[in-house]
């Protein structure tokens, strides 16, 4: 939905070189390209947080030659999502703090390319994204936040901002058919972030790996890549 205007002013007033992009590939298809996608000086990279089914994981192939797919996904497009398992001991968590836990548990790799593309990339810019703007990117923005020094509770006033916008948010989500469904079948409060969901998430990465930059190391986001991440974001 980016005007000109709005491309114009991302790359040359910005200065946007990268897009992050954490949406599966039937919800990519549904939506279709992002006009930026036609601008040479932006690299675009592809991370969903939620497992796919098949082998229909490279957006960028499927966009360009599986026209079948392509026309049968509006009428089943959530089946080529894997569902979630929620974590033994998890099952008492709100909603949202499992959704975010799960990301972490059945997307950890792709959680880690996300970061590691941030690290590697630059100069310039990088937009991060799902849908919405504030679950599958408000885990990654928290762990890179994280990585960066940013407090704890810097990081939870940054997650629940979404909230001063979601009015317009679910507005516009709900105009598209891929996401209608979705946005009027709950009110938008059942869509507003909290601040105490990612308050729990923290607190739970605290206990069980010492916190969100413990998370990473015992994953394999080793120092070098964390001190990349952390220039990039600061310097």
């Amino acid at each position: 939905t980016l005007s000109e205007a709005d491309v114009a002013a991302l790359v040359e007033e910005v200065g946007l070189t990268e897009v992050v992009a954490l949406r599966p590939t039937a919800e990519i298809l549904l939506e279709g390209r992002s006009p930026l996608r036609d601008v040479d000086s932006v690299t675009h990279r592809h991370f969903t947080l939620l497992v796919e089914r098949g082998m229909r994981t490279d957006v960028f192939a499927a966009e360009e030659t599986d026209e079948e797919i392509r026309a049968q996904l509006p009428a089943d497009w959530a089946e080529s999502i894997l569902p979630r398992q929620v974590t033994p001991g998890d099952e008492g968590e709100p909603p949202a703090v499992r959704s975010y836990l799960g990301y972490l548990t059945d997307g950890t790799e792709n959680v880690l390319a996300a970061l590691r593309s941030l690290a590697a990339g630059g100069p310039g810019a990088a937009v991060v994204h799902c849908a919405a703007g504030q679950d599958r990117t408000g885990v990654i923005c928290a762990l890179a936040l994280a990585v960066a020094g940013a407090t704890p509770e810097a990081i939870i006033a940054d997650y629940a901002q979404t909230a001063e916008v979601i009015d317009a948010l679910v507005a516009k989500l709900a105009s598209s058919p891929t996401y209608a469904e979705d946005m009027t079948r709950r009110d938008v409060a059942s869509h507003t972030p909290r601040a105490e969901s990612m308050r729990r998430v923290l607190e739970l990465l605290d206990e069980r790996w010492g916190g969100p930059v413990g998370w990473l190391e015992q994953h394999g986001f080793g120092a070098d890549e964390q001190a990349a991440l952390r220039s990039r974001l600061r310097d």
